[in-house]
């Protein structure tokens, strides 16, 4: 009980915001206001269904009254006795009062949000419509079978036109209903997906979320929880529940009808089906736990594969693909061993499911037939019995019969909802550090210069110095090259500057961001035109095609519209012609022409500012 409450939790916490979004301040609604909501709905379209029966009742009744008395057998009769008792105006006033809830929400509900809930509602009037044709089905098989019995020939035909009438009626309801709600879950998906993804893009999750040591970080393949676990959640989650309140509704109907036949089959029925889904439950907890690791294993390989592919000439270059090959083996090694735990298992529930299924066809004829030899019913009860037994049995044994397919559900739920709290609690946490900021850092927007101020230098989530007690200054036309042995802090120092990484002691000083631009040492290329690359990160239309083809003129570039050659040289003659101040990274002996200053780091914590005049490498690496 536990651990599905802690699952009903993180599905609310995952559903809630696209139904019912934030109020004016920003406060989210409780669960118990999402569950009124959800009752409240079921309750109004009750109320529509009822009317709406009514009014067709009473329209078929005036206008084409043999129509009614042959296809409507009995229903008027059943609609009267609903208004003259207490259950119409019951069902009425529940309906009004969920359309008074709605009301009461209108504010949360604007911008598109009424949608959803508009389309749930006629998804489950549909459902309502469907269920109220297979409870009629039920009654027009046991009088097939008693005009068999009885040699009734017209009583037969009669009765067959009416379940025909029962399928026309029922074929487009259910294509509109399969339409329906894949849509919904479309919708959805688009919604839920751009959330996570600004998210993701905001506060630098991406960036915490994908750091260099990635084994210290328990949010795996962030790429797969935005695209496909949404995909998957969403489209899960509506079926799921419209299947859930349609077994609900099934049983309540169909169990009325197996009342009204025996009591005692009724209650062997719950007996059996409560009995059989705690088997089934207890068989199958080990699924949730394999389904969850298959997602991250199948990923995980996935993600390899698209690494070779994203770095092909590199690996060729190495003439790497006897490792890569053993790694993508690795991969998917750890996926096949997963899934053959998870086969064995789903067989043995399998098993269990069949059981259970073969078995429950019997017991409606053990129940009825001594009440049928001694003439207590009539034949035509066995088939209603047995479609009514089968519905509800269906209904109640809606967990055992998908059992895999909600293990599968609930590790979704878990990876899209941890991934979905960790994004957020970056956005959290960045909020408190923001207003924890010191005061240098506010006026860090007026500077010319970057002014690193007795700083100590110590990486993310370790205990490491690379830097201690660090202080420089980068005026405008100064060059600074950092130097060092692999692992001193040369790139972490650029992380420190940019803002990436925050000092543990000491202040930064920057110019403002537009004034500002970090190369990182790895290649990268956005997804993108030519254009968009030579803008990036401004947004493209700030400059002209003049103007960009004036730039790879200059440097040397002009055949890049068609392919590129890289010159170093030329680039950083240009800076030093423009009176660009700039930071490099790099152990090359031919950097040091292009800078005046060497911050030498030995990876101990100490350094050193020294001209870069005369400088020499003395420990290259």
């Amino acid at each position: 009980m536990k651990a599905l409450r802690e699952q009903l939790g993180k599905l609310q916490r995952l559903a809630q915001p696209y139904f019912l979004p934030l109020d004016a301040n920003g406060q989210s609604a409780s669960g118990a206001q999402f569950l009124l909501l959800i009752l409240s709905l079921v309750a109004v379209v009750v109320g529509v269904t009822l009317l709406l029966l009514t009014a067709a009742v009473g329209v078929s009744g005036a206008l084409i009254p043999e129509l009614q008395s042959r296809f409507l057998p009995g229903v008027p009769q059943q609609v009267a006795s609903l208004w003259k008792g207490p259950v119409g105006p019951v069902i009425l006033a529940l309906a009004t009062a969920g359309a008074g809830v709605f009301w009461w929400f209108r504010g949360r509900l604007r911008q598109g949000r009424w949608l959803p809930w508009l389309l749930l509602g006629v998804i489950i009037l549909l459902i309502l419509v469907i269920n109220g044709i297979n409870v009629g089905i039920s009654f027009v098989a046991r009088n097939v079978d008693n005009t068999l019995v009885a040699y009734d020939k017209d009583g037969f035909w009669k009765t067959v036109s009416i379940y025909a009438f029962c399928l026309v009626l029922a074929l487009p309801i259910r294509a509109i209903q399969s339409y329906l709600i894949p849509k919904l879950g479309l919708m959805w998906r688009e919604w839920l997906s751009s959330r996570l993804l600004q998210r993701y893009m905001s506060n630098r999750a991406y960036y915490v979320l994908n750091p260099n040591d990635e084994s210290q970080e328990e949010i795996d393949n962030p790429d797969q929880r935005i695209s496909q676990d949404t995909a998957s959640f969403t489209a899960t989650s509506l079926s799921v529940t419209v299947e859930i309140i349609s077994a609900l509704l099934t049983f309540f109907s169909f169990i009325i009808v197996l009342w009204s036949i025996n009591h005692t089959l009724a209650l062997w029925l719950l007996i059996y089906s409560v009995a059989g889904t705690a088997v089934v439950v207890f068989a199958s907890r080990k699924l949730v736990n394999l389904n969850y690791q298959q997602l991250k294993l199948e990923a995980d390989f996935r993600y390899g594969l698209v690494h070779i592919r994203d770095n092909a000439e590199s690996i060729a270059f190495y003439r790497g693909e006897q490792q890569e090959a053993h790694e993508g083996e690795r991969r998917l090694g750890g996926a096949i061993r997963n899934y053959n735990r998870l086969i064995i298992w789903e067989a043995l529930i399998n098993v269990i499911q069949r059981s259970y299924d073969y078995f429950s066809r019997f017991l409606p004829w053990l129940v009825i037939a001594p009440i049928y030899f001694a003439k207590q019913v009539d034949f035509g009860v066995f088939g209603q019995a047995s479609i009514a037994f089968s519905q509800v049995l269906y209904s109640v044994s809606y967990i055992v019969n998908n059992i895999d397919r909600l293990a599968a559900f609930s590790a979704s739920i878990s990876r899209l909802e941890g991934f979905q709290s960790k994004v957020e609690g970056i956005a959290a946490q960045r909020l408190v550090s923001d207003g924890q900021a010191p005061a240098p850092q506010a006026s860090a927007a007026g500077t010319e210069s970057i002014l690193v101020s007795h700083v100590d230098l110590v990486p993310p989530r370790t205990d490491r110095t690379l830097i201690r007690d660090l202080s420089l200054t980068v005026a405008p036309r100064q060059r600074l090259l950092v130097v060092g042995p692999s692992g001193c802090g040369k790139t972490s120092f650029l992380r420190l500057v940019s803002g990436l990484w925050e000092p543990a002691a000491g202040t930064v000083q920057r110019p403002p961001v537009g004034d500002l631009m970090f190369i990182p040492q790895k290649p990268y290329m956005l997804l993108g035109s030519l254009r968009e690359q030579l803008c990036y990160p401004q947004p493209p239309e700030r400059f002209g095609d003049d103007q960009l083809r004036h730039v790879l003129e200059e440097v040397r570039l002009p055949e890049l519209v068609q392919r590129y050659p890289t010159t170093e040289k030329v680039l950083y003659e240009l800076l030093v012609q423009r009176d660009v101040a700039f930071v490099s990274v790099g152990h090359r002996p031919t950097l040091v022409d292009y800078h005046d200053t060497v911050l030498e780091l030995d990876g101990t914590g100490a350094w050193r500012l020294l001209p870069a005049a005369g400088y020499s490498f003395v420990r290259p690496t």
